[in-house]
């Protein structure tokens, strides 16, 4: 309502696809682009945006736009942090819990008619570590989340946060956090330096039994290494909102394996959760057009 309100606003029509050569016309006579994260925004994008002013992602993570481009033409870039992190936070926990206790398979088990068969036993969360990769704001949610369980919680950044005590989590190495963690939940933005961050090396130096949870970006982690971690049963549950390749195909090989869960990318996808990024969006968008400082910039 508030684009269009204030802008002439072209956009795709609900469940339709806008022909290639439909939104190249829409590209360069746009002011402003809403991005849900669905397209490369990089130069070959920009240089048929001549107009451009502002783009607005409806999303934290923004490793699709070539922010320092954008910057360099002048293109002011703004993404929707913190209003998605309660909502991804709950996912998270979530992920934790059925890893630990299999309750999409457990839902799969008695679908299939296998009520009476067992299908093992599943772990307490309580007096586990889990270990927490990237202490953002989301990570500082599922920290409240996993002390109601009596899990402990540690967690590795770039940089050891300054509140640890009020928290209630402790700062480890990377290298302590894999080795002592029952549960490792990954939650750092991709980028050159994340990309491709657990790999064979990362899963061989996690506990045997562990549990490894992933609601960040797929490329973070090696998928044929997480495969074979899954194989072997090093890794002993995994449950992911997000993948590489992503969609992930039905026929892919994680999907044929009994310890995994998999989410299509959901993690914000509540109602609240979508409304409000789609209004922070907007915002950051009539912000740009007006030459006021945005509420959610993104600087390279």
């Amino acid at each position: 309502d508030l684009l269009d309100a204030n802008t002439n606003l072209l956009a795709w029509k609900e469940g339709g696809r806008t022909p290639a050569d439909i939104f190249d016309g829409w590209l360069a006579q746009a002011d402003a682009l809403y991005s849900i994260g669905n397209i490369k925004i990089n130069g070959a994008l920009l240089d048929k945006a001549p107009n451009l002013k502002v783009i607005a992602q409806a999303s934290v993570g923004y490793d699709n736009i070539d922010v320092a481009e954008c910057n360099a033409r002048g293109i002011r870039v703004g993404n929707t942090p913190r209003v998605l992190s309660p909502a991804v936070a709950d996912l998270a926990y979530g992920l934790i819990i059925d890893s630990a206790r299999k309750i999409a398979r457990g839902w799969q088990h008695v679908a299939s008619g296998k009520w009476g068969e067992r299908k093992g036993l599943g772990v307490d969360l309580a007096g586990k570590t889990l270990g927490i990769v990237g202490m953002g704001d989301i990570g500082s949610r599922v920290v409240k989340r996993a002390l109601a369980s009596d899990m402990r919680v540690i967690y590795h950044n770039r940089r050891r946060r300054s509140d640890d005590a009020v928290l209630g989590a402790a700062y480890v190495s990377f290298e302590e956090l894999l080795q002592t963690s029952d549960f490792v939940l990954v939650t750092v933005p991709l980028t050159k330096e994340t990309e491709g961050m657990f790999g064979k090396k990362q899963f061989e130096a996690m506990k045997q039994g562990a549990r490894f949870i992933n609601i960040a970006r797929g490329k973070i982690v090696d998928t044929e290494a997480l495969y074979d971690a899954l194989s072997s049963g090093h890794i002993a549950y995994a449950a992911l909102d997000v993948t590489d390749p992503e969609p992930l195909p039905g026929t892919h090989k994680l999907l044929t394996l009994d310890n995994i869960t998999v989410t299509p990318h959901i993690a914000s996808s509540t109602v609240e959760t979508r409304d409000a990024m789609a209004k922070l969006a907007a915002e950051n968008i009539l912000a740009g057009l007006n030459g006021e400082p945005m509420p959610a910039e993104v600087k390279a």
